[in-house]
Order: C-alpha cells, then structure tokens, then sequence
C-alpha cells in the first residue's frame, strides 16, 4: 500500500505546473489499414517518452546576446559557398575513362535549402548550368528521414546528394569565418584534380597550327562593343615659331569602333580665319607622317598572294592569302593606349599637344588602363596685357555722359537713365519720395542775411531745386531759386574725362551746411515726412 501511496504521489508531482495534457496521435490508417503512424511522436503534453530523441528539423545555432530573431531575418541574403567536384564516370569510350566535373555548392542558412551548380565550361559537349534546385535535400539512408544542416558541412569531406558523391575541397572566406562562430572546426583544404581529358585536348590545341594561310580580320565585335563611344582631348598647336603662326586650339576625337581620329579647330570669335569643318578628316593617323604617296592597295590589311579563276567546269572566282605577308607596307597607327595627357603627338607634320580631355575618356581610361592622374595642361595663351582706356575731357557741349557716350562708339547711342530707381522711388499717394529741407543763405551783404529758401531734394534721380518763398514788406519777389537739377560737389575741375560727382542724399540733414553752385546753405529744419524718412535710414 506505501508503494501504491508513493507512485500516485510522484504523478501528481510530475502535473503540478502543467499547463498542456494533449497526447499525440500515433495510430493511423493507411490504405484503409490501421497501422502505427509515427514512432516519433512525443509523449503528453509534448514530452518526450523514454528512450526517445527529438530529431531537428532544422540546424540550431549557439544562441547569441540577442535571441528570439527568426532565421531568416537574421541569415537574410546570406550562402555559404563550397567548392566540390565529382568524378563522372564515361563508359564505352576510348579517350578517357572518367571526367573530373567541377561544381558550386551553395547552403541558405535561413531555411537550410542547397543548390548545386556547375560552371559552364567552354567546349565542354555537357549540359551545364544549374544542377540540382534549391531545395531541402534528404540525408542517404538510413537516415532519409533528416534534412542536412550547416553541421554535415566541412572542408575536405564527402557529401552525398541523391546518390552523387560530391568531394568539396574549399569554400570562400564568408564561409569558413561562418563555420567557425558556429563552433565547426574546419579541416585543412584539399586539392583539386584537373581534368585528365581537358588538359590533354589543351595540350591537343596549343600544338595546332591554323591550317588556313590567312588571318581573319573581324571587326565587328569593336563595332558592337564600342559603338558611339569617342574619346575627346583638348589639344594646342603651337605654330607661333612659323611666319604669322599663332596658337590653335583644336579638338581631337578618337572612335573606338574602328581606331580613327578626327581633329577640329575651335575657332574663336573675331579670330580673322574662315570657319573650316574639319582641321583633319576622319581616318587613322599614322605615327610617322608624311610617309609619302602610296598607290592604292598597298597598304592593307591583308596581303594577296595570286588571284585563279577556279576549275573550267564550275568556275569560282577566290583569291589566296599570302601566309607570310611578302611585300606587305607596315605602317603604326595611332591606338587609345598612346594618347596620354602631356604627349605630343604628330598629325602629319605638326605637332599636337594633348592637354585636357572630358570625364567619359577619363573613365574610360581609369577602367581600362588604370590611369588615375589626368592633370590638365593650360592650353589658352597668356592674356595679353589690359590697355587702360583714356578718354578726351569734357567740352561742354551738352551733358557729360552724352559727350561720353559719343567717345564709346562710332554710333552714338543715348544715355540710359535709371529706370529702375525712377519708378521705385517716384512718388505716389502720400509718399513722395522728396526730402525738403529749410535753409537760410549764409552770405555776408546784410540784405540776404534773413532770406528763407525751402531745398527739396527728388530721391527718384538725385535732383536738387531750391524755392525761395515770398515775404510781404522785403526786398525780394521771392520765387524759384534753382531749377530742378543735379548739383556738382564744389572743388572739382569744369573740363577733364572723368565724370563729376553730384551731392548725394547722406549729405543733406539737419544743421549741415550744403554748397549749391557757390551759395552756401545752412539747413535749419525739415518737414515731417523727411524727419520719418531719415529715421527709418538712419543706417545710410
């Protein structure tokens, strides 16, 4: 009875916390048949029986300071690359005996799926390309029932897919520093055979010789590659040691697509020469030029040997090449590779200096050279030196920008006037843009001591107008004093070239005394809208 007591009380302890009491189904039918379904199911609640081990489903990683990412937001648009290969047997055939076939294994570490695939080979005579999917692959039996992990991966091992034995025998350094933060510990790296029956057909190839006597001459490949594609330097042609030579500027464009060269002139305006299209016609330019006067057809790129004009029964017109080339012109012609920033270059006779180039030849030269300095040459001469422009004094005819402006131009034109300034600063409304200011004449004759003039200064064109008012029982008749007009600062000379200078509005204020065409002005007061105007400029 103890024993009984003890039994029930441990089965109770085992259930106290438990919150799952499901059991697992493990009886079934198949084809209408009752049978045992899985003996691996766990137990209740989901725990495991006795003697039983939980297979994983997919590989488990050491859990790092951050858990609870899911694998394949963590291992997103990462693979593990291996390099196998795979010895394929070739039966009921002379030559060779196996093949050795190179593959590329790659392993998703976010849902354990692997793809095999094999490089294409040139020539090879085997379908290449993808060779197993992507997908989830079965370990051989008689474990069939388990997928590989990343733990069945190493370096220098065996691994068997569907019955294929693959040796790997490297894999790339993402890959092997991935393994080892898993804890793998790799093996050395093994070597990889070469393919008997490619070697030997390499081997085969290098000692052929072309059996026809001629080269072929394919030009379309550049054509395709390198169509619309020009290289452009700006060059100088210094031709100032030459009797009325100066310095040209030019422009050299280099075609890809067949190896020529065109140069323009860039003519400057008003530089006294006729506008030519072209400086030097398209073709290719040779290195040593002038060579002299060829007939047509000696200079090719093939050489004939004899012309037949085939059997009498069917007659074919060909021709035969000449496989040593006697009597053949050789001639350099400029390529990419020799125009380089700083070179001189001969095109037929003259010299050509390459100083610039546009950033597409830059490029182009960076990628495929690995040119990096492309520092520029000043082409453009000196500029010459600047003559100071003097012009004749004032006459004093008219105004002084009218007499200037008929010293400009053989035609004169009219003085332009500030437009602008007028139609801001001309008044409207209640804003007249006119300082007026009161002012008494500082004179030493007793008569004009008390006189009284209003200044009204026009902001719209820097005119000055001076108004003496009428005063009953004075010696005066009072009335305009100074028409509107700009007035000269004193001290300055009537005839010289340059332009006189006028009184400006920062001159005129309170207590200031003001020389209008020798009278000497004392300014007492100033209206209200003055007053307003110099306390919102006062920073002028």
């Amino acid at each position: 009875v103890l024993l009984y007591y003890l039994e029930f009380d441990a089965y109770f302890l085992n259930l106290v916390g438990k919150e799952k009491f499901h059991k697992s189904q493990h009886w079934g039918f198949c084809n209408n048949v009752r049978m045992l379904v899985s003996d691996e199911k766990p137990g209740i609640g989901g725990e495991l029986l006795s003697g039983q081990k939980l297979k994983p489903k997919y590989s488990i990683y050491p859990k790092g300071m951050e858990s609870g990412i899911p694998s394949w937001v963590a291992f997103d648009r990462q693979v593990l690359s291996f390099d196998a290969y795979l010895e394929d047997e070739v039966p009921d055939k002379r030559e060779e005996d196996y093949r050795i076939r190179y593959y590329k294994i790659y392993f998703y570490p976010e849902d354990d799926t692997i793809q095999v695939n094999e490089p294409e080979m040139k020539n090879s005579g085997l379908p290449q390309g993808p060779f197993i999917r992507r997908h989830r692959i079965c370990l051989p039996p008689p474990d069939e029932d388990q997928f590989y992990t990343v733990y069945h991966f190493n370096i220098n091992i065996d691994i068997v897919f569907y019955g294929w034995t693959f040796k790997i025998y490297d894999c790339d350094a993402f890959t092997k520093n991935f393994l080892r933060k898993i804890g793998v510990k790799l093996n050395l790296p093994g070597k990889c055979p070469e393919d008997p029956y490619m070697k030997a057909r390499k081997e085969m190839l290098d000692r052929l010789k072309p059996l026809r006597p001629y080269q072929s001459f394919n030009t379309l490949k550049q054509f395709l590659e390198h169509d619309r594609q020009v290289l452009r330097f700006f060059c100088l042609w210094d031709d100032t040691v030459s009797m009325f030579g100066d310095r040209r500027e030019l422009v050299l464009r280099y075609f890809l697509t067949d190896d020529t060269i065109e140069i323009r002139e860039s003519m400057l305006k008003n530089s006294g020469r006729d506008a030519t299209l072209f400086f030097l016609r398209r073709g290719k330019l040779p290195k040593y030029g002038p060579p002299g006067v060829y007939q047509p057809g000696q200079i090719t790129d093939q050489a004939v040997l004899n012309v037949y004009g085939g059997f009498s029964v069917n007659r074919v017109y060909g021709y035969l090449m000449d496989r040593y080339e006697l009597g053949k012109l050789d001639q350099e012609f400029y390529k990419d590779s020799d125009l380089v920033l700083g070179t001189t270059i001969n095109a037929w006779g003259r010299k050509v200096l390459l100083c610039d180039c546009d950033e597409f030849t830059k490029c182009y030269y960076k990628n495929k050279y690995g040119v990096e300095n492309f520092t520029s040459i000043p082409c453009k001469p000196p500029p010459p030196p600047k003559i100071e422009r003097k012009f004749p004094p004032y006459t004093g005819f008219g105004s002084e920008e009218d007499s200037l402006r008929s010293c400009i131009g053989l035609r004169p034109t009219p003085y332009r006037r500030d437009f602008r300034k007028l139609a801001e600063k001309d008044s409207y409304g209640y804003i007249s843009y006119t300082l007026r200011f009161f002012a008494r004449l500082i004179t030493h004759k007793c008569a004009d001591v008390d006189r009284m003039f209003v200044i009204s200064y026009f902001l719209s064109d820097n005119t000055m107008s001076v108004f003496e008012p009428t005063d009953r029982n004075s010696d005066s008749t009072g009335g305009r004093f100074l028409r509107r007009d700009r007035v000269k600062r004193p001290g300055q000379e009537v005839f010289k070239s340059e332009l006189s200078e006028y009184i400006q509005p920062e001159e005129l204020y309170v207590g200031a005394r003001v020389n209008v065409n020798g009278y000497i002005f004392h300014l007492l007061n100033a209206d209200e809208y003055t007053l307003s105007y110099m306390e919102k400029n006062s920073d002028k």
